[in-house]
C-alpha cells in the first residue's frame, strides 16, 4: 500500500511538471493533509535558454524539485514567532516548520531534508548522523527504545523509550540529533565533490565549524547548447529560522541562479564559501 501511495504521488508531481498545475505535496508528512501549494520547481524557472534536466523519479533530486514552497515571499521567521533581521537574502521561503526551539539551524535542517527524504522513501537503515562527539546516530537504534544518554563527552545508549517506526518517533529522533550535532560533524561524514560542474541537487556547500555554516543545493539547470550549468541554494541560519531560497545578490539578473564559474569564492548573502566546501551525502 506504502509503495503504491508513493507512486501515485510521485506521478502526480510528475505531471505537474509538464502541466504546471498546483502540486498536492503529500510527499512531506509534516503539511496537513488537505495542504494544496506550489512547488519549488513551479516557482522557479530555469534562467532563459536554460533547461532542467531530468532527474529519476523518487530520487532526492526529485523530492528537492518537488519541494512545496510558501505562496508570495513572506518574511522568514523565526523559531521564536519573531522576524528575521535580514529579509533581504532570501527569494522565496520553503514551507517546512521549523519548530518551537532553537535547534533547527543551518546543518540541522540540511539533517532535516535529508533524513526527511529518507523517511519517505522507507530507507530507514540509511537514516544515520554523527554527533560532534562522533558517536554515530541510528534512526533503527532509536525506534527500538534506545536513547542516547550524554554525560560529557561521552555517550552512551540505554534500551529506555518507546519502540517505534511513526513519524512522531522519526522526529523526536531528528530533535536529538540536532541537539548533539552541527556543521563540524556533518562536514565529516559528507564527501567531497571534485568536479564543481558535477554539482546536483541535494549536495550541500558546508564548512564545518563553531560557527561553522551549510547551504543545500535545491536545484539544477543546463544550457543544453554550451553545457553551462547553475543552480539554486537554500539555508537555515542563527538563530533556527524557516529555510529559504536564497538570492543572487552579486548578479541580480540571474538571481535566484547561481553559476557553477563563480570563481575562487562562491559569495552568498551571508556566507562566502569555496568550491572545495562543496560535498554531498555517501551513496548506498
Amino acid at each position: 500500500m506504502r509503495s503504491l501511495f508513493i507512486s501515485v504521488i510521485i506521478g502526480f508531481c510528475f505531471l505537474f511538471f509538464i502541466s504546471s498545475a498546483p502540486a498536492q505535496p503529500a510527499m512531506y508528512p509534516w503539511l496537513h493533509d488537505d495542504a494544496v501549494l506550489l512547488t519549488l520547481g513551479d516557482r522557479v524557472a530555469p534562467p532563459k535558454g536554460f533547461e532542467r534536466k531530468e532527474v529519476r523519479p523518487a530520487s532526492f533530486d526529485f523530492w528537492l524539485q518537488c519541494f512545496p514552497v510558501k505562496p508570495g515571499n513572506p518574511p522568514v521567521m523565526l523559531f521564536d514567532g519573531g522576524k528575521k533581521g535580514n529579509q533581504l537574502a532570501h527569494h522565496l521561503v520553503l514551507d517546512l516548520d521549523v519548530g518551537t526551539k532553537d535547534l533547527q539551524q543551518c546543518a540541522d535542517s540540511v539533517i532535516r531534508l535529508w533524513g526527511e527524504y529518507l523517511y519517505f522513501t522507507g530507507q530507514y537503515n540509511r537514516i544515520h548522523f554523527i554527533f560532534t562527539s562522533g558517536d554515530r546516530a541510528d534512526f533503527i537504534r532509536w525506534a527500538e527504545g534506545y536513547r542516547p544518554v550524554v554525560q560529557g563527552s561521552k555517550v552512551s545508549w540505554v534500551q529506555k523509550g518507546d519502540k517505534g517506526k511513526s513519524y512522531e518517533q522519526f522526529r523526536a529522533y531528528l530533535e536529538n540529533v540536532m541537539m548533539y550535532a552541527g556543521s563540524a560533524s556533518l562536514s565529516k561524514e559528507m564527501i567531497p565533490v571534485e568536479d564543481i560542474a558535477d554539482i546536483r541537487a541535494g549536495d550541500v556547500f558546508i564548512q564545518g565549524g563553531f560557527p561553522g555554516h551549510a547551504v543545500m543545493v535545491m536545484d539544477t539547470a543546463v544550457h543544453p547548447k554550451t553545457g553551462e550549468k547553475v543552480f539554486l541554494l537554500a539555508q537555515g541560519f542563527m538563530p533556527a529560522q524557516d529555510m529559504h531560497v536564497l538570492k543572487n545578490l552579486n548578479n541580480p539578473e540571474l538571481s535566484p541562479w547561481y553559476k557553477t564559474d563563480f570563481g575562487q569564492v562562491l559569495s552568498t548573502p551571508e556566507w562566502d564559501f569555496a568550491k572545495t566546501d562543496l560535498k554531498r551525502f555517501p551513496p548506498k
